[in-house]
């Protein structure tokens, strides 16, 4: 893992990347991830999951730079119907126990969305599946841009 991260440490010291999103590594796995990130000045956000017991939930939160990534669901990434409510338990301990910005993602996909996540306490929402789908099934890129700035403005028109 190291030979592969440096370079992109390397990379990164000429761009504007501040923050890293690293998934499916666990906590006790971020070692050096999270000193390379640190000497980079690269905040290395980390992932807690409706299955993280309490402690670790804390011991997570606490390692984690810039926010903490909430992940909504359990499984893979993509679009959902609803979102748990489990999720406003998730957020109640995790302000508990952090000052950090929280941000809901996994399954964020409409504007209702955003609007629950938001009224039950987070602080951001992190919406990847559905803009990939919109833009994948759009006929032109020119399209596709077009749809994603109309989504946008529909999930940021859910949080006034």
């Amino acid at each position: 893992m190291l030979r592969s991260l440096l370079p992109c440490h390397r990379l990164t010291t000429s761009t504007l990347l501040s923050g890293l999103v690293v998934p499916d590594v666990p906590l006790e796995e971020t070692e050096i991830l999270r000193m390379e990130s640190s000497k980079n000045n690269i905040e290395l956000v980390l992932l807690i999951t409706p299955t993280t017991p309490m402690d670790r939930m804390k011991s997570i939160v606490s390692a984690s730079e810039g926010f903490v990534y909430l992940v909504s669901s359990v499984g893979v990434t993509g679009t959902r119907t609803d979102v748990s409510a489990r999720v406003q338990t998730l957020l109640k301990d995790i302000k508990q126990a952090t000052s950090k910005p929280v941000a809901v993602g996994f399954g964020i996909s409409k504007p209702e969305h955003v609007k629950q996540v938001a009224e039950w306490g987070a602080d951001g929402v992190i919406v990847g599946s559905a803009m990939v789908k919109l833009l994948g099934e759009a006929k032109s890129p020119e399209e596709g841009l077009k749809e994603l700035e109309t989504f946008t403005k529909s999930l940021k028109a859910a949080l006034i």
